[in-house]
């Protein structure tokens, strides 16, 4: 999943950094509230982690911004311990969840995973399409019951189908989802990850649809 990360602490938002990408997420960043706003309002994201003393703009106030611009996407925020004030203002202005600092990568990570099911509609932390089944929390794919060894671009490419199967994603969304929102840009990149997960998943789950995109389907349903 793509996933905006908020925070002016490097060290701290190098962490998290490293922890989403190791769990197959892509990552961007923004180290200030102007920044931050900016992002969250031109570009997609399956979810923000925003801390709220921010540099330039708070993040209270880059939140609130998010929501009255209509963007919707799950906002975890993070709150220095004890400040139950800001968790409550956080909650108001439209967060999803919030974690207080100092906080366990581990318990992050787990909150965002229940974010993103909430999101899609998934009530576990196993999703699965036909024969296919994705662990979220391993970050590992079965395909009847046998483990499948993917990139970690063919993961991410898999899970962001499997999360909406049955739903129409087009090249470019595709590849904003695997690349950080600076990389160059090959046309053909999306194409030849589609073409080596089609040789490893069971033949025609992944359909194309001619001048949109590709999706995902339950082979046997569309029997």
């Amino acid at each position: 999943m793509r996933i905006l990360v908020v925070e002016d602490e490097p060290t701290l938002r190098e962490q998290l950094v490293q922890a989403l990408t190791q769990a197959s997420h892509t990552v961007e960043t923004a180290s200030d509230g102007e920044m931050a706003q900016h992002l969250g309002e031109v570009e997609d994201f399956d979810a923000a982690i925003l801390d709220l003393g921010l540099p330039v703009v708070d993040g209270l106030s880059v939140l609130k911004r998010w929501r009255a611009a209509g963007r919707n996407m799950p906002v975890m925020i993070l709150t220095a311990r004890g400040a139950w004030h800001e968790k409550v203002a956080g909650m108001d202005a439209g967060a999803d969840d919030y974690l207080a600092k100092p906080f366990h990568m581990e318990e992050l990570l787990a909150r965002l995973r229940a974010l993103l099911r909430r999101l899609s509609n998934q009530s576990s932390a196993e999703w699965q399409c036909g024969p296919i089944r994705l662990d979220t929390r391993q970050a590992r794919v079965l395909v009847d019951g046998q483990p499948l060894v993917l990139t970690s671009h063919e993961f991410k490419i898999l899970s962001l189908l499997m999360q909406r199967a049955g739903e129409v994603f087009s090249r470019t969304e595709l590849y904003e989802h695997i690349y950080p929102q600076d990389s160059e840009r090959d046309s053909n990149t999306i194409e030849v990850f589609i073409g080596r997960l089609r040789k490893k998943l069971p033949a025609g789950c992944i359909e194309t649809v001619r001048g949109m995109g590709y999706r995902l389907i339950d082979t046997g349903d569309a029997a």
